[in-house]
């Protein structure tokens, strides 16, 4: 199949249109599914007003729901955070909430509306904690009915307790390329074969 489709969010701190290793990670992955025919976009969680909550929609002009449509629409999600004090950014743990209404909303046939798709995981930052972060991550999409494919995170951590970050290293360090690559192709062929025989119907 070629006509997949991708939603990178990017859960980094800073606003558009500051420099941001996640930003960087995010468009690497991006790229590493275009080559593979899989067309999509990042976007930056904090330049959306997303409200704190556990709703679709938590009203006086929430970001989430517009965000909500693009996952919706998407076959394939890309969580990129970083890492702050060894845990996930604060953005993705607002996501994270977020997300977790998808357990209550299902098609016709009993089942979460994220069933049948396909998440990943990035993961940057200048201090150990990447597995651990791969893990909350990995644990709580699951949860919410995302399925998750072989080796679905790549990730870059700097030397810890310094102060070089991802987007300052050139050129990229072939052990992460190679992780994104692999992330795009794991992904992308689990994304065909759910598209082709979904999950069974609850009840």
């Amino acid at each position: 199949m070629t006509d997949l489709t991708l939603l990178v969010l990017n859960c980094t701190l800073k606003s558009s249109p500051a420099e941001s290793s996640s930003e960087l990670l995010g468009s690497q992955v991006l790229a590493a599914f275009a080559e593979l025919g899989v067309t999509g976009a990042v976007e930056r969680v904090v330049d959306h007003d997303v409200r704190f909550g556990v709703s679709t929609d938590e009203g006086d002009g929430d970001g989430w729901p517009a965000l909500r449509q693009q996952m919706l629409a998407a076959d394939i999600l890309v969580m990129v955070t970083p890492i702050w004090m060894g845990q996930p950014g604060s953005v993705s743990k607002m996501v994270l909430e977020r997300l977790d209404a998808e357990l209550s909303e299902t098609d016709d046939e009993g089942r979460p509306l994220t069933f049948g798709k396909v998440a990943g995981i990035g993961v940057v930052g200048n201090e150990d904690g990447a597995h651990h972060v791969t893990a909350e991550l990995a644990q709580a999409l699951n949860d919410v009915g995302f399925t998750l494919p072989a080796q679905a995170a790549t990730y870059w951590v700097g030397e810890a307790m310094q102060s070089v970050d991802y987007k300052d290293v050139t050129p990229t360090p072939e052990k992460t390329d190679g992780t994104t690559h692999v992330l795009a192709r794991n992904a992308t062929h689990l994304a065909t074969l759910l598209a082709r025989s979904g999950y069974p119907a609850g009840g």
